[in-house]
């Protein structure tokens, strides 16, 4: 009776392994369908995503928006190609069992990874409206640097000093967005103070005249350059210097401008004969003294 078992159980493996065997072989065509049909959606995508991202490119000037839109055209194509070879392969079931299972936790995914889906969403939107292009000098919250490149998930900033910086979309979508660059213009301003005894609108005039001669200066209608009173100091009467400069090469051009103006201001100053003296120091001797010898060393 044993034995007559183990023959049946034998029996039973043998003809499973062996249908299992033929029915892989019957698949075969099909297996070898569905990878060639996953082979071409992955060259097909990568043509069709640089194809849209190259159009894009040359019609709108935009490397964000296309390189985001073309490698969504990308990722797209690879879903579809995966899905087709399912079906191609006989295995329609599980292609409808992955969009059945993906539909039902559509809503615990959303919960679990809300911020990848926000930052997601905020790069899709921000592929066709955003307040930067590639290579603008921007300020979000409190990172500064030049833009180099908007991905699914982040927007990547190159500050001055070297930092790489990953944004969030989310975040720059909804916080405030300063752009420096993106009309060409920013203006600069410094404090210099002259003396009590020197006219004031004298100083005003040789400064204006100091700022004409920095070629990186810039003044037309839209863009005046001026200097007004700014303060009665201890030692000195303020000016309030306002100049604008070209910031698409910011901020070591409009940096190096700045320095060249300030220069350029103090040397017209001087030798216009006015001047710039320090803060007075008061000197106060609370122990009754009735003298204060000071003693002056001749220039030789």
């Amino acid at each position: 009776m044993t034995l007559l078992l183990q023959q049946d159980t034998t029996t039973t493996i043998s003809e499973s392994i062996t249908s299992f065997y033929n029915d892989f072989i019957a698949q075969l065509p099909g297996i070898g369908i569905g990878i060639l049909i996953v082979i071409l959606g992955l060259l097909l995508g990568s043509w069709i995503g640089g194809f849209v991202k190259r159009k894009l490119a040359a019609r709108t000037g935009d490397p964000l928006m296309s390189k985001f839109l073309g490698q969504a055209i990308k990722y797209v194509s690879v879903i579809i190609a995966v899905m087709l070879a399912l079906e191609a392969s006989g295995l329609g079931a599980i292609a409808t069992g992955i969009l059945t299972a993906a539909g039902a936790s559509a809503v615990v995914l959303g919960f679990a990874f809300k911020d990848i889906g926000q930052n997601f969403i905020a790069g899709i939107i921000m592929a066709f409206s955003r307040p930067f292009d590639v290579d603008d000098t921007v300020q979000i919250d409190n990172n500064f640097g030049k833009v180099k490149a908007l991905e699914f998930r982040y927007t990547k900033l190159k500050t001055f000093d070297g930092k790489d910086v990953y944004i969030p979309n989310s975040d720059v979508l909804t916080k405030p967005v300063t752009n420096f660059t993106e009309d060409g213009f920013f203006r600069w301003d410094f404090i210099i103070g002259i003396a009590y005894e020197n006219n004031i609108e004298g100083a005003k005039e040789t400064i204006l005249k100091a700022l004409s001669k920095e070629p990186n200066v810039i003044e037309d209608e839209e863009h005046e350059n001026f200097v007004i009173e700014d303060e009665l100091a201890t030692s000195t009467v303020n000016l309030k210097v306002f100049f604008w400069v070209d910031t698409k090469d910011f901020r070591r051009m409009a940096l190096i401008t700045k320095g060249n103006v300030v220069r350029n201001v103090k040397e017209e100053l001087e030798e216009a004969g006015y001047y710039m003296p320090a803060d007075i120091q008061e000197i106060k001797l609370y122990g009754g003294e009735t003298e204060f010898p000071v003693k002056i060393n001749p220039k030789e």
